[in-house]
């Protein structure tokens, strides 16, 4: 199975990590490596995640990291990480149910 991560995500995340490396550099550095641990992970089990609670689809599913919810679907052979936000403000960028 495959992790596929979606330019709206890509773009959510640089803007999290530009703002995390305001205070300090070294801790996007390390947000981002274990965020990208945790991702990757999800390849091993990824029903282990809860059903969205922005979505009716079973197979699209939040995984909670730091203060951040990371929002992905499941699909036969992949997994497509299609967002992420604070976990209690989703954006209206990019936002709808899926």
């Amino acid at each position: 199975m495959q992790i596929f991560r979606t330019r709206l995500y890509k773009t959510q995340l640089l803007k999290i990590l530009t703002h995390i490396s305001k205070d300090k550099v070294s801790a996007s550095e390390n947000f981002y490596i274990e965020l990208d641990k945790q991702i990757n992970n999800l390849v091993y089990s990824p029903l282990k995640c809860r059903q969205s609670f922005y979505s009716d689809d079973a197979n699209v599913r939040d995984m909670v990291f730091m203060k951040y919810t990371i929002q992905f679907k499941i699909y036969e052979n992949r997994i497509s990480i299609l967002k992420i936000f604070n976990k209690n403000k989703p954006k209206a960028e990019g936002y709808n149910k899926t």
